[in-house]
């Protein structure tokens, strides 16, 4: 469970808004930042009505506008590569980037598919999923079996004893450990595209790589340590501290960090921490990676969810724990770049287990419907099921279509996927819910009820009320919903910013602003005219998809409506356009309808003569897609937004207050956010140690 763009599900903070900023909901006519005392002096009132505890002089109270700058500058700026996300949302349609449908390379397929079968065998006869959720333990012998089957070096290279598998046969991994348990797709999600795997093959040294990859593949696990109890989407509050030793070999790192995923159980870290700036010295949010027995670090806490309750996730100290210079990793200062940058495809792991959920919650969903009769006929053939079993089927395999087709463009280096990885996370994640919620409903009582219960009176035990526990979390690590939208506005408004954002930042001088006049009056003259007409207003266009060629040319016009309803939002609002985060999150989640629709369409013309069917299912995704696009380019206008706005400040005001009488709330005795202090640990340290296997 990482949070490097955020694991707060309120918004108000995170890296977004079209000019890269962080954009906390705000009055909006106060302007875009607040001095430094104003934000120490908010902390102020926050710790004195028992909010989080002081940091460290490293990280200060910082202003929004320095933790916008931090945000920014973790970033990638360039765009060397091709973008079919980047360009959808400039209005230009390049098909030809998805189509024909990429192919995997046929040696590595072969090598994927009989470590697949292997991993599904083993699942299927040795793993007690039921147990994992039962016990909320997943018990050493999985760890071993896994280990000896290779799953924990999935994605390291075979040079270092890993399978070397594609992002593709990761992904299909991860959705097959995740339906005999979410936990075991959890651990080995977060151990290799967010832990030392990962920023290891992006940035590592070769030494460092020979050092830690072998035994990672060996079946050691790893962690990601970013988030505190204080800090997620403002990393430029980050409080945990890396002091350089005086003989210049190390650092000593000291801090909290909280809801690590396998930190109870990690024997390797990566850890985030601020190494002070000096003379002569960059300093900034620095990568480390730190033994997991290293002395002065201590698992305070193993945390417990509602759901995924066999993950091993933990709050974990760390006292003048020393970490030898050789294993930073990417130099000084690069932490947050890092953390974004492998994030890049890492997210692709999450929304995998979403795929999984939807294939077994359509398999649930169709013999259920189909056994099951009231009113004389079986319930699936009653329009308010069949309604649901159609979205359920449609939309397990757009969510298929779309993470196998950023799978495909990931494992080709030639594709920059950081808009798309994005976009089906985030699509993922709110569809996999809505499936899972429509799932319930079709069981009735049954969905609501546990599978040990159902199973106690004899009846199959499909443990529906658990996916839906499970999946919950999706919609917030690996960045929420909303910090997701915000990312994403980001970048798909890049373009516009590069050659005119200086005409809306405040703190532009005005020579700044002309140049960025003169180059905005050349890129417009040249890109306004392509949204006018396209190749979506040709009746014959795409004519080759056959039944699916209309959908196609739909895209096609509605990328060019969307950038130029962006391009009018923007002309609009200007420089407060970061603070419309719900338009941001319509124009996103527009975005990712067409992006989906479109990988439907490739997917299915591509299997026409394989899976004839798929066609079919395509047309029918396409056709609920054009709905929710219809209702989400209504929603850009017509909307309360303002009012919501308006409401909340007097809601947080108290000014309805009164509507909370009559119940019981939660006591008042203790924080929303613990304090933390500096120094060793008083709690006892709870990690757990897998033994070598017999």
């Amino acid at each position: 469970m990482t949070t490097t763009q955020n694991n707060r599900p309120d918004g108000t903070q995170g890296t977004g808004g079209p000019t890269g900023r962080v954009a906390p909901i705000d009055d909006p006519d106060t302007g875009p930042a607040a001095s430094a005392g104003e934000a120490a002096a908010t902390a102020a009132a926050i710790d004195e009505a028992g909010g989080a505890g002081p940091l460290p002089a490293e990280a200060g109270q910082v202003s929004e506008k320095e933790a916008r700058q931090v945000a920014e500058a973790a970033r990638e700026s360039a765009w060397d590569r091709p973008s079919f996300g980047k360009e959808l949302f400039l209005g230009r349609f390049r098909l030809d980037l998805i189509n024909p449908w990429p192919r995997s390379d046929p040696d590595d397929v072969t090598r994927a598919e009989e470590f697949l079968g292997a991993l599904g065998a083993y699942l299927d006869s040795e793993v007690d999923g039921a147990a994992i959720e039962r016990e909320a333990y997943i018990p050493d012998e999985v760890f071993h079996g896994l280990a000896r089957l290779g799953a924990f070096g999935m994605k390291i290279d075979r040079k270092y004893g890993g399978l070397g598998l594609s992002n593709l046969h990761y992904c299909r991994a991860l959705m097959r450990a995740s339906s005999i348990s979410p936990a075991i797709g959890a651990l080995l999600s977060a151990h290799q595209s967010i832990g030392v795997p990962q920023p290891l093959k992006m940035f590592g040294t070769p030494e460092q790589k020979q050092r830690f990859l072998p035994r990672l593949a060996a079946g050691e696990v790893s962690a990601f340590l970013l988030t505190e109890p204080d800090v997620g989407s403002d990393p430029a509050r980050l409080a945990t501290t890396a002091e350089p030793t005086p003989d210049g070999k190390g650092y000593r790192l000291n801090g909290v960090k909280l809801w690590a995923t396998n930190g109870t159980v990690a024997t390797l870290l990566v850890v985030m921490a601020r190494v002070p700036a000096t003379e002569g010295r960059r300093g900034g949010i620095t990568a480390f990676v730190v033994e997991g027995d290293s002395e002065g670090i201590t698992v305070e806490r193993r945390n417990a969810f509602v759901g995924l309750r066999g993950l091993e996730n933990s709050l974990t100290r760390f006292h003048d724990v020393f970490v030898p210079a050789e294993n930073v990793i990417g130099g000084e200062g690069k932490g947050l770049k890092i953390a974004l940058t492998t994030l890049n495809t890492g997210r692709l792991s999450l929304p995998a287990t979403c795929v999984g959920a939807g294939k077994w919650s359509l398999n649930v969903a169709r013999e259920w419907a189909a056994d099951r009769v009231q009113w004389g006929r079986p319930v699936g053939e009653h329009e308010a099921v069949a309604k649901k079993l159609a979205f359920i089927a449609a939309t397990t395999y757009g969510m298929e279509s779309t993470l196998d087709l950023c799978c495909l463009l990931a494992d080709d280096d030639r594709n920059d996927i950081r808009i798309e990885a994005a976009l089906v996370k985030l699509y993922a994640s709110e569809m996999a819910w809505k499936i899972a919620d429509e799932l319930i409903q079709i069981r009735g009582g049954r969905g609501y009820e546990t599978a040990d219960s159902l199973a106690a009176r004899g009846e199959r035990p499909a443990a529906v009320e658990q996916i839906l526990r499970d999946l919950r979390i999706n919609r917030i690590f690996e960045g929420s919903t909303e910090i997701m939208h915000l990312l994403i506005a980001r970048e798909a408004v890049d373009a516009h910013l590069s050659v005119a954002g200086d005409i809306i930042d405040p703190d532009a001088s005005l020579g700044r602003k002309a140049k960025a006049g003169a180059r905005a009056g050349l890129f417009y003259a040249k890109w306004l005219p392509t949204l006018a007409v396209g190749k979506g207003q040709t009746p014959r266009a795409y004519a080759e998809f056959g039944p699916l060629a209309g959908h196609l040319r739909h895209v096609e016009r509605t990328s060019r409506k969307l950038a130029r309803s962006t391009f009018y939002a923007m002309s609009r609002w200007q420089g407060k356009m970061e603070r419309k985060q719900a338009f941001l999150g319509r124009v996103v989640d527009i975005g990712a309808e067409l992006f989906a629709m479109s990988a439907v369409c490739v997917r299915a013309y591509a299997e026409r003569d394989t899976r004839p069917e798929n066609v079919e299912l395509a047309d029918l995704f396409c056709r609920q897609a054009r709905l929710r696009i219809e209702e989400l380019f209504t929603g850009l206008w017509s909307n309360t937004d303002s009012l919501d706005v308006a409401a909340a400040k007097r809601i947080l005001a108290g000014r309805y207050a009164a509507v909370e009488e009559g119940v019981s709330t939660p006591p008042a005795d203790a924080p929303w956010v613990a304090r933390w202090t500096p120094g060793p640990s008083t709690a006892e340290d709870v990690r757990r140690r897998i033994p070598p296997a017999h």
